[in-house]
């Protein structure tokens, strides 16, 4: 087990790596590059707009990705799917400006994201499945949470090298070729991850499976839509907070409030290591007293905060900031420590790659895409103020997502019993 969830933990961090690198070259220089014509706003709301297209990309991907899991083992996935990314993110870093291939460039980045899109969305199911199935019933929230680590690894790869590269170069030399340096080393962190995941094996749950389903889509779609559409609206929470955090916060801190790109990177960043090192305290929670709960009450935190977060954040004080995005953070992970156990727990083995693949990346449509364009265009309504309709608009989504969670059932497995010895 320990091999097994340190590969996945290395599959996804270097996935979400390729993911994150863009939304923060979106947040910080893909605008006035590829959209030079449009006003400062406009460029901004563009250049999510490439970025949202990953995220419809995802379902997309777990659809296809799905299908090869469900009919030809876990395994396979993980290659094909991390191929497929970590080659669209190198491509990306080979886009030529505006300013040289005119409307060809906006376009070609559109093409890339969406590749990147359709990879991280099989790279997920795939994953956590292959880790979850392995997993003693007893500890099967924490191993699979390893996974789970992955994208705050990648994370902090994909900002530690932009920090880096913000910090040591001037504003001209970033713009003309710095930005394009952490996409191309994701080549280098595809080959790495490929050489970690040639040794795995076959989920013992797949390899048992006597039928497999001929088109697992159909079967989702025709037993199973009232719970994908439920575990949709149950993560959407759980993307807004951390695309809010990430990717909005970092547009609107640097482009309004005047912070430097190197302490809003920084402020993210040190939240972010919070929320990966609790990771799997949080799963031991998830195991100990079930995985509903602790979905129920990440949720309600969420609710509760979205409001100071935003004010925190108004204030563009480096520790304030800090502590508003934590906060944030911590609900978070509350919800998606356990959720690598909680989504295929939730699914029968046969159509599980599939469904808990479709559920969480619906989540990423519906509370990811969306989140950095929205809050962009309400903070711009609030000029000079607080931009309350954000925490707004989070409130609403965390509580939508605490009625879905609410409408699920609970799936930890109950600890067998000894029978006590009967005494005359």
């Amino acid at each position: 087990m320990p091999r097994l969830a340190a590969a996945s933990l290395a599959g996804t961090a270097i996935e979400f790596y390729d993911f994150f690198v863009y939304g923060t070259a979106a947040a910080l220089v893909l605008g006035p590059l590829f959209f030079p014509t449009f006003s400062p706003l406009a460029g901004t709301l563009a250049a999510f707009g490439t970025f949202a297209v990953g995220f419809v990309a995802r379902p997309l991907g777990s659809v296809l990705f799905g299908h090869i899991g469900d009919r030809r083992g876990r395994r396979p996935v993980l290659v094909l799917s991390l191929l497929l990314t970590g080659g669209a993110t190198v491509a990306v870093g080979c886009v030529p400006a505006y300013d040289s291939i005119g409307v060809a460039a906006p376009l070609l980045l559109l093409a890339l994201r969406f590749l990147q899109g359709l990879g991280l969305g099989g790279e997920w199911g795939g994953a956590v499945l292959l880790t979850a199935e392995h997993a003693p019933p007893e500890r099967r929230a924490l191993w699979a949470s390893f996974p789970q680590i992955g994208p705050a690894v990648g994370f902090l790869l994909a900002n530690g090298v932009m920090l880096a590269l913000a910090a040591t170069l001037t504003e001209a030399q970033f713009a003309s070729w710095g930005w394009r340096v952490p996409f191309w080393a994701a080549g280098v962190l595809a080959v790495a991850g490929l050489w970690l995941r040639s040794s795995l094996t076959e989920s013992p749950q797949f390899l048992a499976l006597d039928d497999h389903a001929r088109v697992p889509l159909a079967e989702v779609v025709r037993d199973h839509w009232r719970l994908v559409l439920l575990t949709a609206g149950a993560l959407a929470v759980g993307y807004a907070i951390f695309y809010a955090v990430t990717t909005w916060s970092l547009a609107y801190a640097t482009e309004r409030l005047g912070v430097s790109r190197t302490v809003m990177l920084a402020c993210i960043m040190a939240a972010v290591v919070v929320k990966g090192a609790l990771t799997p305290v949080m799963a031991l929670l998830g195991d100990r007293y079930g995985r509903r709960p602790l979905c129920l009450a990440g949720c309600g935190a969420a609710a509760l905060w979205m409001f100071p977060m935003v004010a925190l954040l108004s204030t563009g004080a480096p520790l304030l900031m800090f502590l508003g995005f934590l906060g944030a953070l911590l609900a978070f992970i509350t919800m998606f420590a356990v959720i690598a156990a909680y989504l295929p727990e939730l699914y029968e083995p046969r159509v599980r790659c599939t469904g808990a693949a479709v559920g969480y990346n619906l989540g990423g449509v519906l509370g990811g895409a969306l989140t950095p364009i929205v809050a962009t265009a309400l903070a711009e309504q609030s000029a000079g103020r607080v931009p309350w309709g954000v925490g707004a608009y989070l409130t609403g989504i965390a509580l939508l997502s605490l009625g879905c969670f609410a409408l699920l059932p609970e799936t930890r497995p109950v600890p067998a019993v000894a029978a006590e010895p009967v005494t005359g």
